[in-house]
C-alpha cells in the first residue's frame, strides 16, 4: 500500500508542478503594450478626460489681463499664483492663492472646479503657468488657463523679466535663415514605462513624474541652443508662411500648430533619440505643447521667451506676437 500511496503522490505533484509552470508561462506571454502608444492613442481620441484631442484644438488655454479682471469683478475666477512667497507677498491679483508648481494640480483636484468660469494659474512671465495648465487641460479641467505675459501684464511692477528679455531681443537676428527643412520620415513611438496598464492610468503616472520634475527640466535659454544647434532637433510652432518669413533657427523644422502633430500626421517624424527643442514666439505656447510632449515620452524642451529673446524687432515689423508696454495694464494689486 505504501508503494501506490508514494506514486499517488508522486502524479500529484506532478500535476501541481505542470498546473503551476502552465499559469507562469500564461503570464509571461501575455503581450506586453507599448505605453506610449496605449497614451498617445486616448490622448488623440475622444475618450480622455478632456474629451477631444487637446493639442490640435484648444492648446494654447491663454487668458489675457483684461479679460481676468472682468471675471475676477464678476467673482468667476479663481487665481493661483506659483511665483514664490516672498514675490507674492511684494504684491498679487486679489484673491490669488500662493502655491508651489508641484501642489497645484493637487489643489485643482481639491477644487469644486465648476464654480467657477476660470481657474487661472499667474506665473512671472506666462511660461511655467502654461505648462501646468497644460497638465491641468489633458486632465480634464476644460477652464484652466495661464495669464498671459504672467504678473508682467498686470502691471509694470512685475515686468521687469519681459523688459529685459526684450531690451536684448534682437542676440540672434542675424543668424535665422529661410530655407526650409525637411522633416526626417516617420519612426517609432517614444518609451515610457510606468508599469500601469491602462491608459488613463499611464496618463496619471505621466502626470505624477512631469510635476516631480517641475517645469525647469522642461526648459532651455536660446544662449544654449545656438551654442550647439547641431545637438538638437528644432522644431518651430509657427505657421509656415512666417517660418520662411522672417525665418528660423538654423536647422529648424516646421510643425503647423493644431494640424502637424498628430500620430497620422507628423508626429512620429520627432526622433526619440534627441532632444527636441521647441519654439514659439513668446516661449508660452511652446511651454504647452511641451508639457504634452514630455508626458507621451519626448525629451522635449520649451525654448524661453521663444522669438521674443532672438528676432524680437523682426516680430514687431512682422506684427507677430511680441511683448511691449502697451502689453501692460496697470491693474491695482494688493501686498
Amino acid at each position: 500500500m505504501m508503494k501506490k500511496w508514494n506514486l499517488k503522490q508522486l502524479a500529484l505533484l506532478l500535476f501541481l508542478a505542470f498546473f503551476i509552470w502552465s499559469c507562469s508561462e500564461d503570464k509571461t506571454n501575455e503581450p506586453a503594450i507599448n505605453e506610449a502608444e496605449t497614451l498617445i492613442k486616448y490622448l488623440e481620441s475622444s475618450e480622455n478626460p478632456y474629451g477631444k484631442y487637446y493639442v490640435n484644438t484648444d492648446l494654447p488655454s491663454i487668458v489675457d489681463a483684461a479679460t481676468l479682471k472682468a471675471d475676477l469683478e464678476a467673482g468667476k475666477a479663481y487665481i493661483i499664483d506659483i511665483r514664490s512667497a516672498a514675490d507674492f507677498a511684494s504684491g498679487h491679483i486679489r484673491t490669488a492663492v500662493n502655491l508651489q508648481e508641484t501642489d497645484v494640480l493637487n489643489h485643482i483636484k481639491s477644487l469644486d472646479a465648476s464654480k467657477y468660469d476660470k481657474i487661472v494659474i499667474v506665473c512671472y512671465t506666462g511660461q511655467t503657468a502654461g505648462y501646468y495648465a497644460s497638465l491641468a487641460r489633458i486632465l480634464g479641467y476644460k477652464n484652466v488657463y495661464s495669464l498671459k505675459w504672467g504678473m508682467a501684464s498686470w502691471h509694470s511692477d512685475f515686468a521687469k523679466k519681459w523688459r529685459d528679455v526684450i531690451a536684448n531681443g534682437n542676440k540672434y537676428a542675424s543668424q535665422f535663415e529661410t530655407k526650409a527643412n525637411p522633416k526626417g520620415p516617420k519612426g517609432t513611438y517614444p518609451v515610457i514605462n510606468t508599469g500601469k496598464k491602462t491608459a488613463q492610468e499611464i496618463l496619471e503616472a505621466r502626470v505624477n513624474t512631469l510635476v516631480a520634475e517641475k517645469f525647469a527640466a522642461a526648459t532651455i535659454t536660446a544662449d544654449q541652443v545656438f551654442q550647439n544647434l547641431d545637438k538638437y532637433y528644432i522644431v518651430n510652432y509657427w505657421p509656415e508662411s512666417q517660418y520662411l518669413d522672417p525665418g528660423h533657427i538654423p536647422g529648424a523644422v516646421q510643425y503647423t500648430p493644431k494640424s502637424s502633430l498628430k500620430t497620422e500626421v507628423d508626429l512620429l517624424t520627432l526622433p526619440t533619440n534627441k532632444t527636441i527643442v521647441v519654439y514659439c514666439y513668446t516661449g508660452q505656447t511652446s511651454a504647452f505643447l511641451v508639457a504634452y510632449l514630455r508626458l507621451i515620452g519626448y525629451d522635449a524642451k520649451s525654448l524661453l521667451f521663444g522669438a521674443n529673446g532672438m528676432i524680437y524687432d523682426k516680430l514687431v515689423e512682422k506684427k507677430m506676437t511680441a511683448f511691449s508696454e502697451s502689453e501692460i495694464k496697470n491693474y491695482d494689486y494688493e501686498k
